[in-house]
């Protein structure tokens, strides 16, 4: 049971974020089944929350779960860089607008989950509501909703 729930994430991960990306998936993960169906529920590592699988197949990654994937050059097609202007503001865990992209991977398609990146790192992840395409074309409107970022409240607060 085990071993084909890790080789079902891995497959998960390849398919949502591109093929080979889960090699970059740690050893030593910890997954938590529900006790009603049987399905996977969350991934930890070391008591830090990797991701959670979605009712529709997806994954909910965190920003840490991000930061491990993002090694492979495959994944960054899958996130959006933003300016300094609004890295603050993702962080405390509001919205990106378009006009504050100023990289976007090819892969952010409508309701994606799509980590957004400042300076190579993960500040946060959320889902986007544009695809890649017209995040690049506009000048208006949220581009990603953040779900978590670092200083969410789930993670420490840093000030």
């Amino acid at each position: 049971m085990y071993m084909d729930s890790v080789l079902k994430l891995r497959n998960t991960i390849d398919a949502l974020f591109g093929q080979g990306v889960s090699k970059f998936l740690p050893k030593d993960i910890e997954i938590t089944f529900s006790r009603k169906n049987g399905r996977i529920r969350t991934v930890h590592q070391k008591e830090e929350l990797l991701c959670t699988l979605r009712i529709d197949g997806g994954l909910a990654i965190t920003p840490y779960f991000a930061q491990i994937l993002f090694q492979s050059k495959k994944f960054k097609e899958n996130c959006i860089e933003i300016n300094k202007d609004a890295a603050p503001f993702v962080e405390k865990g509001l919205s990106v607008f378009c006009k504050h992209v100023v990289w976007c991977g090819k892969n952010v398609q409508i309701s994606s989950d799509t980590p957004i990146l400042f300076r190579n790192k993960v500040i946060a992840v959320g889902r986007a509501v544009l695809s890649a395409r017209m995040i690049s074309d506009f000048e208006r409107g949220v581009a990603v909703k953040v779900r978590d970022s670092l200083k969410s409240p789930k993670g420490e607060i840093s000030s």
